[in-house]
């Protein structure tokens, strides 16, 4: 999880690699984790859009994962992501209260299952009453 292209070299390779996808028919590019300035300079010389993934504001778009989002990992999220939120631990918690259910058999219940009758069971296996 490293910049790219923050040398001479590597911003003129990615330039011209973008230049090419554009002229291949690309109807868009994603720039990830690339110097915002770079990032910004590119999207000014291509007419498709550029969708930034910590490329910095100049994009025309932008894109985060979900998991960084919505804080589904533990620990710090990486430099080019940001938390709204804080759902991993509400996530874990209700997965937990749904694994001990299953396993002590509270769940699920006759509330959570479909009932047909009992002489229609038993015509569909084969028992009849008058047998």
């Amino acid at each position: 999880m490293r910049a790219q292209a923050k040398d001479e070299h590597g911003a003129r390779a990615l330039l011209e690699d973008a230049l090419a996808l554009q002229e291949a028919g690309a109807f868009s590019i994603v720039l990830e984790l690339v110097p915002a300035t770079l990032a910004e300079a590119v999207t000014e010389r291509l007419s498709i859009p550029t969708i930034g993934i910590g490329a910095g504001a100049g994009c025309d778009g932008q894109v985060q994962v979900w998991h960084d989002v919505l804080g589904l990992m533990e620990g710090k999220p990486h430099r080019h992501a940001k938390r709204f939120g804080e759902t991993g631990a509400f996530i874990e918690n209700a997965l937990r209260s749904y694994v001990q259910e299953v396993e002590e058999g509270t769940f699920p219940t006759d509330a959570n299952s479909s009932a047909m009758p009992e002489a229609t069971l038993k015509a569909a296996l084969g028992h009849r009453d008058d047998a």
